[in-house]
C-alpha cells in the first residue's frame, strides 16, 4: 500500500513480521534462537547489527551485572508494595520498572554524559586530569553530583572489575573508559576515594561501544526485570497481604554461598 493510498502508513526498521516469518533486524528469529545469547540479541534490536562474540559476553555480562540488588531499591520496593496489594505481576512489574529514572537506575546515562564532557574537553587540549577536574568543578558549580562513583553500599563494588575485565578481553577501550578512570583518579587525589561502581562501568562500557545515551537506562531496565519478577512473586506468595514493608528489616534465607568453580 503507497502513502498516496494510507496517508497513515509508516515505517520500522526494527522487526519484520510476515506469515510464518519473523526477522529481527533483518536475521530470521528461528535462526538466532540457540545461536546467540540475550546479550547479542539486545545489542542487534538496539543497534541495528550482531556484535562479535567478546562483545556479546560483555552484554551478557552487563546485564547478569544489574540482574537484582536486593530488596532496598526503591524499584524493588515499589514492585513488592502493589504485589502485597493482591495486583497481577504485570502491575507489580511495572510500578518497578516506573520507579527506574533519574535517582534510581539513571545514573548509567548521567555518567555516561559527563564523561562525554571529560572526553570533549581532552580533546580540546586538556589533559585527562584537567578535563576530569573541570567537569567535576563544573557540576560542583551546578550544585549537581558525580553519577556512577561511590556506592551507598559497597566501598569497592565487586561488579566494576569484572566488567572492566572483560571490556579488554572484547577489546572495548578508549576514551571513555580513560575518561571514567581519570574522574576516579581525581577523587581519590582529593582525598575522597570514589570508586567506579557498576553503574559507572556501565555507562563508560556502553558509551565507548557507540550506545546512545538515550537507550542506556534502556538497558538497566531490560536487565532488572527478572528480579522485579522474582520480588513480586516472592512477596505474594511468601508474606501477608497489605504489610507494613521495612526496607531494611529483611534478612536473607536463601542458599549458602556457592561457586561456579
Amino acid at each position: 500500500m503507497t502513502d498516496q493510498a494510507n496517508p497513515n502508513a509508516w515505517t520500522t526498521a526494527i522487526t519484520d513480521i510476515r506469515p510464518n516469518h519473523v526477522a529481527v533486524r533483518g536475521y530470521d528469529i528461528a535462526e538466532l534462537m540457540g545461536r546467540v545469547s540475550f546479550g547479542q540479541a539486545a545489542y542487534l534490536i538496539l543497534r541495528g547489527e550482531l556484535p562479535s562474540p567478546p562483545v556479546g559476553r560483555l552484554m551478557d555480562a552487563m546485564l547478569v551485572a544489574s540482574i537484582d540488588h536486593g530488596a532496598t531499591p526503591p524499584s524493588a520496593l515499589a514492585a513488592r508494595t502493589v504485589a502485597s496489594t493482591g495486583a497481577s505481576l504485570s502491575a507489580s512489574v511495572a510500578a518497578g520498572i516506573m520507579s527506574i529514572n533519574a535517582h534510581h537506575g539513571g545514573a548509567i546515562e548521567d555518567c555516561a554524559r559527563s564523561l562525554a564532557v571529560v572526553v570533549n574537553l581532552h580533546k580540546a587540549g586538556a589533559s585527562w586530569d584537567e578535563a576530569a577536574g573541570q567537569m567535576l568543578d563544573g557540576l560542583k558549580s551546578r550544585g549537581e553530583r558525580m553519577a556512577g562513583f561511590g556506592h551507598r553500599y559497597h566501598t569497592a563494588d565487586p561488579r566494576t572489575k569484572g566488567l572492566f575485565d572483560l571490556a579488554a578481553e572484547a577489546g572495548v577501550s578508549g576514551d571513555f573508559i580513560d575518561a571514567a578512570r581519570a574522574v576516579e583518579a581525581r577523587f581519590a587525589a582529593a582525598g575522597k576515594p570514589l570508586p567506579i561502581n557498576v553503574d559507572g562501568a556501565i555507562g563508560a562500557v556502553l558509551a565507548q561501544l557507540g550506545f546512545e545515551f538515550e537507550v542506556m537506562n534502556g538497558l538497566f531496565m531490560i536487565a532488572r526485570t527478572p528480579g522485579l519478577v522474582a520480588h513480586a512473586r516472592e512477596e505474594q506468595s511468601r508474606c501477608k497481604p497489605m504489610r507494613k514493608i521495612d526496607p531494611v528489616a529483611h534478612t536473607y534465607d536463601g542458599p549458602p554461598h556457592r561457586s561456579l568453580k
